[in-house]
C-alpha cells in the first residue's frame, strides 16, 4: 500500500518547498469524512491553496463561479447557467484575443466526466491521486524535469492558460506536464507569485517520480558544490581538470 505521508515528506526534504503537495482526485463518490468547502470560492483553482490545510471534496455546484474550471474538468451536474457563463467568458477572452475560437480545441478536457473533485494535501490524501501538484521556483523545477525526463523518457509539455487545464492533460495522457499558470490562478491561489511553475505529475507513478527526484536533488547539491569551488579556483587564476575539481570536492 502507497504511504503517500512519506511520499510527501520526500518532496518537501528534497525539494524544500514553500507549499505542500496537493493532490487531485476525480471520484463518483468521495469519502463521507471529507468536508465539503466552507464558502464559495471565484474559481477552481482556488480549492488547490485551501487544500494545503487539509482535503476538501467538490463538485460542479462548489466551482459554479468558474466555468472554465467546470469545463476542463468535465464535471456532471453542471449549474444552469454554466452554458451561457462559458459563452460569455470566452466571448470576453475572444474580444482580447486571449483565447480565439481556434484555441478552445487546443485546451485539454478530462476524458470522463466526474461527479467530484477531492483535493488534499498529499500527505492526507483520503483516495489514490489521479495527478499531484507542485508549486516550484525554477531550481527546483530543473530537479523535477530531471526526473521526469528519467521516468518518461522524454520532456514534459509546457502549457499556459487556463492553469486547470493541466490536470486534464495529466490525468488523460499519464504523463507529466508543466503549467506557467494563468492570471487568473494567480490571482486566486496564494502562494502562487511570480517566480512559481505549477508541475503535474500522473497519480498512479508518483512513487517512480519521488524516488528519482530524490536521488537527483542529491547529485544537484553535490554538482552545485563542485562548480562553485571551480569557479573559484578559475578566478584565483587556476587552470582545474574536471578529475582535479573531483578531487577538490571529496577533499
Amino acid at each position: 500500500m502507497t504511504n503517500y505521508a512519506i511520499l510527501a515528506q520526500t518532496l518537501q526534504d528534497a525539494l524544500h518547498l514553500s507549499q505542500p503537495p496537493i493532490a487531485v482526485c476525480m471520484t463518483d463518490h468521495a469519502p463521507a469524512t471529507v468536508p465539503l468547502p466552507a464558502t464559495q470560492v471565484p474559481a477552481g483553482c482556488a480549492f488547490w491553496g485551501q487544500a494545503a490545510h487539509g482535503p476538501l471534496a467538490t463538485s460542479a455546484k462548489d466551482h459554479e463561479l468558474c466555468s472554465v474550471g467546470i469545463y476542463t474538468h468535465n464535471m456532471a451536474d453542471a449549474p444552469p447557467l454554466y452554458a451561457s457563463e462559458l459563452g460569455d467568458v470566452l466571448k470576453v477572452m475572444a474580444s482580447l484575443e486571449y483565447v480565439r475560437e481556434e484555441d478552445i480545441a487546443l485546451i485539454p478536457v478530462l476524458n470522463h466526466t466526474t461527479q467530484q473533485v477531492v483535493y488534499a494535501p498529499l500527505a492526507a490524501t483520503p483516495l489514490p491521486p489521479d495527478v499531484v501538484l507542485l508549486f516550484a521556483q525554477a531550481s527546483q523545477g530543473l530537479i523535477i524535469a530531471e526526473a521526469i525526463q528519467q521516468v518518461e523518457m522524454g520532456i514534459p509539455p509546457a502549457l499556459g492558460r487556463p492553469a486547470c487545464a493541466v490536470v486534464p492533460q495529466v490525468a488523460n495522457t499519464g504523463r507529466a506536464a508543466l503549467s506557467l499558470g494563468c492570471c487568473g490562478a494567480r490571482a486566486y491561489v496564494d502562494g502562487f507569485t511570480d517566480d512559481i511553475a505549477l508541475w503535474a505529475l500522473p497519480g498512479a507513478q508518483i512513487e517512480q517520480y519521488v524516488e528519482k527526484i530524490a536521488k537527483l536533488s542529491k547529485a544537484n547539491d553535490i554538482l552545485t558544490t563542485f562548480h562553485t569551488l571551480r569557479r573559484q579556483d578559475v578566478a584565483a587564476g587556476q587552470m582545474p581538470t574536471y578529475g582535479e575539481s573531483m578531487a577538490r570536492l571529496s577533499s
